[in-house]
């Protein structure tokens, strides 16, 4: 199948309705997101965090694409790029015994983050097996709660500078108001939403940062649909060059997303929504501070 970028297309992989063809389904949309996926050497690849048929699909494109000959890092926002030392380390260390290479690097280097970490080892595998860098690429939650607080003070004054975060546009810092409180299920009081969207821009800019090194090799960006957003995500901190290099890739679930499709990312791929035993929108509204426990986008 011959892809032009950008595109848009959808696949819906109806699990409830193919029975015994799910599998051949799931191959299928595999297939297609690799073709995609080969088309710039910049990949921003979406997800929903806890969706396991999006990581399945995302994990055998990730295969394929491998399989003929493709060798990009891949970034995790699910490691804090502090842990880079400890992920390194992690790929060297002698084993304790009965423990496997990436229960170790896991071990060392994933913390106690709260990531269900059965559904990113194979990616973690796959690094592995191909001898791919992995990279850690993500702010973390004390770093992004001091800039909530603070603003963007934390950051190097040549970087705010270079990259005008003292001056981002007013719609700029509304659009990311408004994807914070849709996130957060409409449950945000007003005053919360400047804070907590300067918090998700300072994720951008350091995604960004993270997998700059790595856009001459080619590298796939693992992370929230939120951050894969071509118009407020990580390729607002990107350069024009670098924009033209990469491919925003939205794994959507195919019931209740709060994105739009043809302006937030190149190209979308839909899911079932996962099967979920706590709606997190009634959680939210049980709690007297509505930013405690929010969903991650």
């Amino acid at each position: 199948m011959k892809l032009s970028v950008p595109v848009y297309f959808r696949v819906l992989i109806a699990i409830t309705l193919l029975g015994c063809g799910t599998s051949r389904a799931a191959t299928s949309t595999a297939e297609v997101l690799a073709e995609a996926m080969s088309r710039r050497p910049v990949i921003l690849l979406g997800e929903v965090h806890d969706n396991v048929a999006q990581h399945a699909v995302r994990a055998e494109a990730l295969r394929l694409l491998l399989a003929r000959g493709a060798r990009p890092a891949i970034a995790f926002e699910q490691f804090d790029r502090e842990r880079q030392g400890d992920v390194d380390r992690a790929r060297i260390d002698v084993l304790p015994s009965g423990v496997t290479r990436v229960d170790h690097l896991i071990q060392r280097a994933g913390g106690a983050r709260g990531w269900d970490w059965n559904l990113y080892r194979q990616f973690l595998e796959l690094a592995l097996e191909y001898d791919l860098p992995i990279v850690a690429a993500n702010l973390s939650r004390p770093e992004a709660m001091g800039i909530a607080q603070q603003g963007f003070g934390a950051f190097n004054p040549q970087l705010r500078e270079n990259y005008g975060l003292d001056r981002l546009p007013a719609e700029f810092l509304a659009a990311h108001e408004r994807a914070v409180d849709q996130g957060h299920c409409g449950l945000m009081p007003p005053e919360m939403l400047p804070s907590l969207a300067r918090a998700q821009i300072a994720r951008d800019f350091v995604l960004a940062q993270s997998i700059r090194p790595y856009i001459e090799r080619g590298v796939i960006l693992l992370a929230g649909n939120g951050h894969a957003r071509k118009d407020i995500g990580v390729p607002f901190f990107l350069s024009m060059l670098e924009r033209t290099r990469t491919l925003t890739i939205g794994v959507l679930e195919s019931a209740g997303d709060i994105f739009n499709e043809t302006t937030h990312f190149d190209v979308v791929i839909h899911t079932p929504a996962q099967p979920r035993s706590v709606d997190p929108c009634a959680e939210l509204r049980k709690r007297s501070t509505p930013a405690q426990g929010s969903p991650r986008q």
